[in-house]
C-alpha cells in the first residue's frame, strides 16, 4: 500500500502516541508516511524530536527540577536535576514523569557521567591508547580505528547516562527518550547533574 493513500486508524494512532507521547497529528503524519508500520513510525518520531533537540541546544535552559528516587527499601537513592528553560513546562506532569524514570535508570544502571562530554579527555586518551593496543596485530590502520572507535563507543554505552539503553525500554537510549519528550514539550531538556548514594558504599 503507498504511503501516499494509506489512512491510519484510530487504535493506530493512539497506540503510537502511547509509545511516544508525541502530539495525535505527529502520530497520524508518521504513520502515513510510515505505511503503517508502527516501529518506522516509532523511530521517524524519535528522529524528529532529536532534530528539535539539536535546534534548541544553544538554548539557556535554567528551570526544571530535582527528583529523588528511593529503592531497595531505603538502600539506594539517587537525586537528579534536570533543566528546562521556563518554569511553566518544568511544572507540566510530562516532564515531572521524565524526571522520575531518568532518577529510577540512574538507581538500575549506575551510569558515572551524563554525556560524552562529561568524560575526563584525558580518561577517553587511555581508553583509546588501551583499546589501540588490545587491537590484533596486522590489521590497517582503518581497520584497527574502527575496533578501537566501536569499542569507545560500547565504554560510552555503558557508563554514560544519555547513551544507555533506556532501563523501561531498551529500544531507546536515554538520550533518546529526552528527545521524545523535547519533541512533545517544545523546550531544551538537559540533565545537569546527579548522585547516586548506596547503603554502605565508601565513596
Amino acid at each position: 500500500m503507498s504511503t501516499a493513500t494509506y489512512q491510519p486508524k484510530a487504535d493506530e494512532i493512539k497506540k503510537l502516541r502511547e509509545l511516544t507521547d508525541a502530539p495525535m497529528m505527529d502520530c497520524k503524519k508518521a504513520l502515513v508516511d510510515a505505511a503503517g508500520d508502527i516501529e518506522k513510525a516509532k523511530e521517524e518520531l524519535l528522529k524528529r524530536g532529536a532534530a528539535q533537540a539539536q535546534k534548541k541546544a544553544e538554548r539557556v535552559a535554567n528551570e526544571g527540577l530535582v527528583a529523588g528516587y528511593i529503592h531497595a527499601g531505603g538502600k539506594i537513592g539517587v537525586l537528579v536535576e534536570v533543566n528546562s528553560e521556563t518554569d511553566f513546562v518544568a511544572r507540566n506532569p510530562k516532564f515531572g514523569e521524565l524526571t522520575r524514570d531518568i532518577a529510577m535508570h540512574i538507581a538500575a544502571m549506575s551510569p558515572q557521567y551524563v554525556d560524552r562530554e562529561s568524560v575526563p579527555p584525558a580518561l577517553v586518551e587511555q581508553l583509546r591508547k588501551d583499546l589501540a593496543a588490545a587491537v590484533p596485530p596486522g590489521k590497517p590502520h582503518e581497520v584497527a580505528q574502527k575496533i578501537v572507535d566501536g569499542k569507545l563507543n560500547k565504554w560510552y554505552e555503558e557508563h554514560c547516562l544519555l547513551d544507555q539503553p533506556f532501563v523501561k525500554d531498551d529500544s531507546i537510549s536515554v538520550g533518546d527518550l529526552i528527545n521524545g519528550v523535547v519533541g512533545v514539550l517544545g523546550e531544551k531538556i538537559k540533565v545537569r547533574r546527579f548522585t547516586k548514594y548506596a547503603l554502605g558504599d565508601p565513596r
